[in-house]
C-alpha cells in the first residue's frame, strides 16, 4: 500500500472514531443503567478474583468501568463511563478515554476496576478535574498466578487496577495515560 492509499485508510478510519464518538456521546447512558452495569462488572470481578470480594471490603472507594470499547488501526481509541462507588454507593459518575497512535488493529471491549486503598489516593482524585492515570495517580495493574488469593500480594501503590473481559483477567493492559473526566449525571 502506498503512502496515498495508507492516508486515505487512516483518514476514513479517523472519520469512523470521530463518529462513533459523537454517536457515544449523544447516546450517553443514565445513572441508573451505568449502575446496573457496574453491579453487573463487579459479580464478575468477584467471581473471577479469587479473594475479591474480601480485597473490595478493603477499598476506601472503587472505580468502576464495565464497558470500555478500544479499537484501532494506527490511530487507536479507548472509551467506556462507569461509577465511583463510596459504602457500596454510586456517588459519582466518570468517563475514561484515552488515543494511541503506533503499530495496532483491531478491537476489544473489557472492564476496568480501579480500587483505591488509601483515603488520600481517594480524596485526590475526587478533587481533581481531569485525572489522568500515571500522571495524577500511579495504578498497579494487579497480576498475579491462577488461583491466588489476591488477598495474599502486597501493593506498593495506593490504587490497584483489574482489567478483565469475558474471558477473564488480561495480561499486557495499560492504563497509564488514561483520562478519567466527570459527568453530570
Amino acid at each position: 500500500m502506498d503512502l496515498s492509499n495508507r492516508s486515505f485508510v487512516t483518514l476514513v478510519f479517523i472519520t469512523l472514531l470521530a463518529s462513533l464518538s459523537i454517536s457515544q456521546s449523544a447516546r450517553a447512558a443514565s445513572a441508573e443503567e451505568i449502575d446496573i452495569k457496574v453491579d453487573g462488572a463487579l459479580t464478575q470481578f468477584k467471581e473471577e478474583v479469587t479473594g475479591g470480594a474480601e480485597f473490595l471490603t478493603k477499598a476506601k472507594g472503587v472505580l468502576v468501568f464495565p464497558s470500555v470499547l478500544k479499537g484501532g488501526f494506527i490511530v487507536g481509541a479507548e472509551y467506556g463511563e462507569g461509577a465511583l462507588r463510596v459504602d457500596d454507593k454510586s456517588i459519582a459518575y466518570y468517563s475514561i478515554a484515552s488515543a494511541s497512535l503506533g503499530l495496532q488493529a483491531g478491537a476489544q471491549e473489557y472492564a476496568i476496576v480501579m480500587v483505591f486503598l488509601d483515603d488520600a489516593a481517594l480524596k485526590k482524585f475526587q478533587e481533581s478535574k481531569g485525572w489522568e492515570a500515571g500522571v495524577d495517580g500511579s495504578v498497579a495493574i494487579a497480576k498475579w498466578g491462577a488461583g491466588k488469593d489476591i488477598n495474599t500480594q502486597s501493593f506498593q501503590e495506593p490504587i490497584v487496577g483489574f482489567v478483565f473481559s469475558n474471558k477473564g483477567l488480561m495480561a499486557g493492559i495499560s492504563l497509564e495515560g488514561s483520562k478519567v473526566t466527570k459527568l453530570d449525571r
